[in-house]
């Protein structure tokens, strides 16, 4: 990665920092997040002392919107000083501005998604000892009770709790699997010698020096083509589809099924843009898998359709009540981040007691968002998902026949993944999974901007 750093100084040890970061994310949050704060406060140095040309993901309006709707309600907040931890998290969209300016070469981003793809497998491994360990206890100790306490305390890799570990992982396994079925040729993840970029660059039609780039094909490519002439193939793939296996498994053992899900969602997307025909072959992969599992995974998939045997779920239905009501008691500036908890009972129906469970939060991205901060922090959260997923449908098809495409995919998986896991997990309200899915949104921008860098520094020799 060394000689795909930008140049030396300051510029060079805020990418190693941020390298450092990313490939941390995986293995312990306060290392990671104490690197990111330490390569922002390096950039910033670099911006006051050189001023170089700043980028962003041209997602600034709805983000915006989105930090004030969720600073705002803390004023009015029961108890507003809780919520000063929420807001700090904002400080982790850090993450898009620090990508986008220093990744400047697509080597580099090769090796950060290479390097997250091998700390997920390190955590898997991890993980399948976890589980060994604790199944091995739970049957000497509670022989009649397996599923019971193999459930309530599940495997977690190197992350503090099992929700945590299994979002990150669902977040790689989409990259992966993007990866794997519409990656490059050579086992050089994101393209060729030359950065990827193809043999010949062109700006489209009236877009002058600060319009989007057009990056040309390889003339060794089919047009539009993501089929086996432009996939990894020998050795190296094999090497990844190891690595795959392994991130599966220890999914599997996760015993999530929002994350379950999230996959699912994510290989529906990948697969219909490999090959769409073979979708047929998801359900009864599905079906065949079911049937070969062990029976602690056949119980939990027969419990998800039978919500009230399931304290995780029934607890779920009484949440998102509670979160409707608050919504209607609070429609413009909620109940103030993390008051969740503090104002639970008070929206309960009368004379009923919350069931035991966790109340932190609600198991849900939109209704916590529109119960925690108000209706504007709702829609302001999904316009920025939507202009997300514009943005990432535009940027595939301007690279639609670069070896760089599989990165729009692997985004949009992500972001597939990370709303219907959302749909039972507030899982953009988690540190360690925010950061892993900012880092993926961030990558189709990077390959953008790479490519303007590269046109505007050759228009500057001649």
């Amino acid at each position: 990665m060394w000689a795909a750093l930008p140049s030396p100084g300051l510029f060079r040890w805020s990418a190693i920092l941020f390298s450092l970061s990313v490939l941390s994310s995986l293995i312990s949050l306060s290392v990671s997040e104490g690197l990111l704060a330490v390569s922002g406060l390096v950039f910033a140095i670099h911006l006051l002392r050189d001023r170089p040309r700043v980028g962003f993901p041209p997602v600034k309006l709805p983000l915006a919107l989105f930090c004030l709707f969720s600073i705002l309600p803390v004023f009015w907040a029961s108890n507003p000083a809780v919520g000063w931890f929420a807001v700090r998290k904002l400080l982790l969209f850090l993450i898009w501005l620090l990508a986008v300016n220093l990744i400047v070469d697509v080597r580099h981003l090769r090796w950060l998604f290479q390097g997250l793809f091998l700390t997920s497998a390190l955590a898997g491994v991890v993980a399948g000892a976890q589980f060994v360990i604790q199944y091995r206890a739970v049957r000497l100790t509670h022989p009649g009770q397996v599923y019971l306490y193999m459930t309530s305390t599940r495997v977690h890799g190197f992350m503090g709790h099992w929700m945590n570990f299994g979002g990150q992982q669902m977040l790689v396994f989409s990259a992966l699997l993007a990866f794997l079925l519409l990656g490059p040729t050579s086992a050089a993840v994101l393209g060729t010698r030359d950065s990827g970029l193809g043999n010949r660059k062109s700006a489209e039609p009236g877009a002058g020096g600060g319009g989007r780039i057009s990056l040309s094909r390889n003339p060794n490519s089919e047009p539009g083509m993501s089929g086996p002439e432009s996939r990894v193939t020998g050795p190296g793939l094999r090497s990844w589809w190891l690595v795959m296996g392994i991130v599966v498994l220890s999914i599997a053992l996760n015993f999530t099924r929002g994350v379950w899900l999230g996959c699912f969602v994510a290989s529906v997307y990948l697969v219909a843009r490999w090959r769409a025909r073979w979708l047929w072959a998801l359900p009864v992969l599905m079906t065949l898998s079911f049937f070969a599992s062990p029976s602690l995974v056949r119980h939990r998939v027969w419990l998800a359709f039978h919500p009230r045997q399931d304290p995780a779920l029934s607890i779920r239905l009484e949440m998102w009540g509670v979160a409707l009501r608050m919504i209607r008691a609070h429609p413009w500036l909620g109940v103030g981040p993390n008051n969740i908890e503090r104002e639970y009972v008070l929206y309960l129906p009368r004379g009923t007691s919350p069931e035991v469970g966790y109340h932190s939060h609600f198991h849900n991205n939109f209704l916590q968002f529109g119960a925690e901060r108000g209706l504007p922090c709702l829609a302001a959260w999904v316009w920025l998902m939507a202009a997300l997923a514009r943005q990432f449908l535009k940027i595939r098809r301007r690279l639609v026949r670069q070896q760089t495409v599989w990165v729009a995919d692997a985004a949009l998986a992500a972001w597939l993944a990370l709303l219907a896991e959302g749909c039972f997990e507030f899982s953009f309200g988690t540190s360690p999974v925010l950061m892993v899915f900012l880092f993926l949104t961030a990558a189709p921008f990077v390959g953008e901007e790479v490519g303007t860098r590269r046109l505007r520094a050759e228009e500057a020799k001649r």
